[in-house]
């Protein structure tokens, strides 16, 4: 799938561009919408089922190689690939906004990465229709409406995206002390499948981060409040 682009690739002198990668289920729409500022231009990357991970840093390479020192952004799993990127590329990164950070190291317990085997299970032996009408059976209004609309936009290369997204082993503690660029993190503090404690370990090893909390509620009523939230903290660490 291309990348969203709401502007000509155009570099000007000095110009900070966000790279935006989704979470698992997730697409580039509501990556551009989480990320949506008034001063930096915003890159939102669809997920590829033929290879979600390499697909994110691929974009992540191929953005930095256009547009020079780029933000690396994510949410959820896109936002433990962002802080790998960085982590492996920090002259090309000017920093990590990292929404809802969903497990550290190995995703065996993780909630996000059982909730993802839970839907690829039900995707298997029930279809997209059913496994969309079960989860909007137990899901916030707002939620069942963004996800009803990325799962079928993503269509087929679903079931691929779900398995490969619930087998991702995450940057560890030990890995998140190595990153050399600002981070800057948005968690709520009332999701299950995103523990508010794993950002709170992301934000204690990283050598330079920032942790602004929100809620469920805030998030339904607007998106673009988890890269507004990111963005000022980063902004904070930058300056």
């Amino acid at each position: 799938m291309p990348q969203h682009q709401p502007s000509p690739p155009t570099r000007n002198a000095g110009e900070r561009v966000i790279v935006a990668l989704p979470g698992t289920g997730s697409d580039a729409d509501f990556a551009a919408r989480a990320f949506a500022n008034a001063d930096l231009r915003v890159v939102a990357v669809d997920p590829d089922g033929d290879g979600l991970i390499s697909g994110y840093r691929r974009a992540l390479d191929d953005a930095a190689s256009r547009w020079g020192t780029i933000v690396a952004a994510g949410v959820s799993l896109g936002a433990c690939v962002a802080v790998q990127w960085a982590i492996d590329n920090p002259q090309r990164c000017a920093g990590v906004l990292a929404a809802l950070p969903p497990w550290v190291g190995d995703p065996a317990t993780a909630p996000a990465a059982h909730s993802a085997l839970l839907t690829l299970d039900l995707l298997r032996r029930r279809g997209l229709d059913e496994t969309i009408s079960q989860m909007q059976a137990g899901s916030p209004r707002w939620l069942a409406a963004e996800l009803s609309r990325s799962w079928r936009a993503i269509g087929d290369q679903l079931e691929p995206v779900l398995a490969e997204a619930s087998s991702y082993h995450a940057p560890t503690a030990e890995t998140i002390s190595q990153l050399r660029v600002p981070l800057a993190i948005t968690a709520a503090t009332d999701d299950p499948v995103h523990p508010h404690a794993v950002a709170q370990v992301w934000r204690t090893h990283a050598p330079i981060a920032t942790l602004a909390d929100i809620t469920l509620a805030e998030l339904g009523e607007d998106p673009s409040i988890l890269g507004r939230r990111a963005l000022d903290g980063w902004r904070s660490l930058d300056s």
